[in-house]
């Protein structure tokens, strides 16, 4: 026997024996129906539904509990789908074939057959029973999978989404502040602007004030600028340098210097 096949047949022991509590139940659901007996096989014994309370003394089941415990078995296959299992035991000393139907721990159909091939048969049917009836256990198993990860992926995206809508209000908050330091920055420049034109107003009103004062002190003729009178000035002086003497006033000049030799 291998090391697979003791330890599929001590978990059939270990269902066994908490199937031999009382008050326990044996099967929860109905069981389908078997072929048998078969051809060439009167001899097989069928147990055709599950006990709901306890074990009959006599009866195939408490036959193979009994078997079990005595480790007068061998297991020879087993197959496992879901919550189902299917098991072909064989009995050296008397060549007897015990074919199992089960449910989690609890055993719920055995055929007992001398006919190698009638346990074979009765096995490939309750394997394919196990496989249909597992079928609504796998698929809640894969739709219980799926809604975990489902409701993952929601938790995750609700997550992203306030972060989303967290970073959409604080843009439109900075929005917010930003559109009103622009709009009381124009009104600060135009206040700005309005300031500026009415301090220009007032300096040239001012300009125009002193020019009149000081062309009234001036004896009517509107002073000069500093620098302008000094280029006056020279420009006159460089004019006058500039013009011819006439006779009469060399002449008036030599007498005067004359006069003033005498």
């Amino acid at each position: 026997m291998t090391v697979s096949a003791r330890s599929a047949f001590s978990k059939l022991r270990m269902g066994l024996a908490i199937a031999m509590l009382p008050g326990l139940a044996l099967a929860q659901t109905a069981p389908s129906s078997v072929n048998a007996p078969l051809a060439g096989t009167g001899n097989a014994v069928v147990s055709e539904a599950p006990v709901t309370n306890g074990i009959p003394g006599n009866s195939t089941v408490a036959e193979l509990q009994q078997l079990i415990q005595d480790r007068s078995l061998n297991e020879m296959r087993t197959s496992y789908n879901g919550r189902y299992g299917a098991s072909l035991l064989f009995k050296r000393d008397t060549l007897t074939y015990y074919v199992a139907l089960f449910q989690q721990r609890n055993f719920w159909r055995v055929v007992k057959t001398d006919s190698e091939s009638h346990a074979e048969q009765v096995y490939d049917s309750f394997v394919a029973q196990t496989r249909d009836l597992a079928s609504v256990d796998l698929r809640r198993i894969r739709l219980d999978a799926e809604r975990v990860r489902t409701e993952r992926l929601i938790a995750t995206n609700e997550s992203r989404l306030g972060a989303l809508q967290n970073d959409v209000l604080v843009r439109q908050q900075q929005e917010e502040r930003v559109a009103a330091a622009q709009q009381q920055a124009r009104q600060e420049a135009a206040s700005l602007a309005s300031e500026q034109q009415a301090a220009r107003a007032q300096l040239i009103n001012l300009e125009r004030r002193i020019q009149t004062l000081e062309a009234e002190n001036s004896g009517g003729i509107p002073p000069a600028r500093s620098e302008g009178r000094g280029q006056s000035g020279r420009a006159q002086s460089g004019a006058a340098q500039s013009q011819p003497v006439s006779p009469a006033r060399r002449a008036s000049s030599s007498s005067a210097s004359d006069v003033s030799q005498k």
